[in-house]
């Protein structure tokens, strides 16, 4: 199965070439902590409205997991409001930062943080932390999200009923466990969902054009 999984790898690579995920603008204190701040921003909703909420944090300096602690939860709110979900998920940064600063600093929570305890956290589920130890902290834990699914049930690699661990088990356990490899693959992924293989699918000169129906 590795052969094929690094088929997909190879294919994807050379039609869009080197991705640099994850997409950081700067400003954040460490700057890792962008990263956590746009993986729970993220959830349920695109990536062009956590950019807006990023944008808005960075002017009003709300830039370090203290100063997130510090802002009250309702102006925390109305800067990541593009995000959606503003009340709850301001809530969860505010409990996250607190989970994070536990370990002393952000810094030493990038390098003793596992996924066990952080699923732990209110609002924390599986592809949040998945985003947060590879993207963030460096640790190759691949992440699934809804494109990972929908491409790989498409070419057969994954069944269309899969849940999350099922999926991230294929890929971990039949690809080297490399966190630049799992970095550059999701993002990939990410590109060919957005290109090509939408709800419904534009398979004209997608680089998996005809891998489908062969079950590469």
């Amino acid at each position: 199965m590795e052969n094929k999984s690094l088929e997909v790898y190879k294919l994807l690579h050379k039609s869009f070439g080197q991705q640099h995920w994850w997409p950081m603008g700067g400003g954040f204190r460490p700057r890792e902590w962008e990263v956590c701040v746009g993986a729970i921003l993220t959830q349920n909703t695109a990536w062009t409205n956590v950019e807006k909420a990023l944008a808005n944090l960075r002017k009003h300096k709300v830039v370090t997991a203290e100063k997130m602690l510090q802002a009250k939860t309702n102006d925390l709110a109305i800067m990541i409001k593009p995000s959606g979900y503003y009340n709850q998920k301001a809530a969860r940064l505010r409990g996250f930062s607190e989970y994070v600063l536990s370990f002393g600093s952000v810094q030493k929570f990038l390098k003793n943080a596992g996924r066990h305890d952080l699923l732990k956290v209110k609002g924390i589920g599986p592809e949040t932390a998945d985003s947060i130890l590879l993207y963030a902290c460096g640790k190759p834990h691949f992440v699934v999200d809804a494109y990972t699914k929908r491409i790989f049930a498409r070419v057969g690699l994954v069944k269309n009923n899969a849940g999350y661990d099922e999926i991230q088990k294929f890929f971990e356990k039949n690809m080297k466990k490399d966190e630049k490899l799992y970095n550059e693959f999701h993002a990939l992924i990410v590109e060919l969902a957005k290109r090509h293989c939408k709800k419904k699918p534009l398979c004209k000169s997608c680089p998996l054009e005809g891998k489908c129906a062969k079950r590469i």
